[in-house]
C-alpha cells in the first residue's frame, strides 16, 4: 500500500476538519414574534414571504 511521502502537519489536519463543523440553523422572527427557519414556511402560520401558503387547523 502506498506511503505518503511526507507527514501531514497539525495546522493542515486541523485545517481540513475544521471546514466540516456544524453550523447551527439561522432563525428569523415573524411579525407576530415567533421564530421560524429562513426559506421554510413558518408552521405555526402557514405563512411564507408575507402570503398564506398553509391554512391553519386552529
Amino acid at each position: 500500500m502506498a506511503q505518503p511521502k511526507r507527514k501531514q502537519s497539525k495546522q493542515r489536519s486541523r485545517k481540513r476538519r475544521g471546514a466540516n463543523r456544524f453550523i447551527a440553523p439561522q432563525f428569523s422572527k415573524n411579525s407576530d414574534g415567533s421564530l421560524f427557519m429562513m426559506h421554510h414556511v413558518d408552521p405555526v402560520t402557514g405563512i411564507y414571504r408575507g402570503r398564506q401558503v398553509v391554512t391553519s387547523e386552529e
